[in-house]
């Protein structure tokens, strides 16, 4: 395992959800976290609520469906921080809309904030991790990157899509010691896309912060330990509470 400490974090959407409960795990590990949103809002308050404890954190507004802004996002802050240990991606939109109205234009878009910022993010990354031979890149999935749902052509459509990129970058990263990975939430999250699960889902859902140590845990790691995989991060999460209780007792 690789010490992250001090090192810089990329976590790339949902700054009031997910993201929030993965910066705040990582900044509480020691590392300098860079905030990418689309909501300057919440990530402006995530950033200063964190920072007001003590922790790196730094924010950043961008636009997920826009190639080029969000380049120029990445570059900003590579150009300040460094080359990272680790990108965490998370940036999705979702609608549930049939294949008779979703037109060409909301397809795209949300096929832009799943899979081709992804793409540009991994891509802008990339040459640093190289250099360095070193880093991991974290995909957040879900079951629609293996499974097809109903009125979720778009969301579908990228998430699939966002695994096969992480597939080849697996490959093409391992002689650099490059970790490129996808990691499921692995049990109902309680947030805002709760409203589309049924009674019995509700009944289980945990908090976006039951998941967050697997992503630290995933800083840590290089191609020789794990990559082309997917993770569970609620199976991760409980195992490293369960080791850490044990450790504690």
């Amino acid at each position: 395992m690789i010490d992250p400490t001090g090192r810089l974090a990329i976590v790339a959407g949902d700054a009031e959800d997910i993201g929030y409960a993965v910066t705040r795990e990582l900044a509480a590990a020691g590392m300098v976290v860079a905030v990418l949103d689309d909501k300057a809002d919440e990530v402006t308050a995530l950033a200063e609520h964190l920072r007001a404890q003590g922790a790196q954190v730094h924010a950043f507004v961008t636009d997920f469906t826009s190639a080029t802004t969000l380049s120029a996002t990445a570059e900003e802050v590579l150009a300040r921080f460094g080359a990272p240990r680790l990108l965490v991606h998370n940036s999705a939109v979702f609608r549930m809309v049939s294949v008779l109205d979703l037109d060409f234009a909301d397809f795209r878009a949300e096929c832009d904030s799943i899979l081709q910022s992804a793409f540009v993010l991994s891509k802008a990354v990339w040459p640093a991790m190289v250099d360095a031979r070193d880093g991991s890149i974290v995909y957040v999935s879900s079951g629609s990157a293996t499974l097809g749902f109903a009125d979720e052509a778009a969301y579908v459509a990228g998430k699939h899509g966002q695994e096969g990129l992480m597939k080849v970058l697996a490959l093409e990263g391992k002689e650099f010691g490059i970790a490129v990975n996808s990691i499921g939430t692995g049990a109902p999250i309680d947030g805002p896309l709760a409203y589309t699960y049924s009674d019995a889902l509700r009944a289980v859902m945990v908090p976006p912060a039951a998941l967050a140590p697997a992503f630290a845990f995933l800083a840590g790691i290089d191609a020789d330990f794990a990559t082309g995989q997917r993770f569970n991060a609620y199976q991760v999460s409980e195992a490293i509470r369960v080791a850490r209780e044990g450790v504690s007792a």
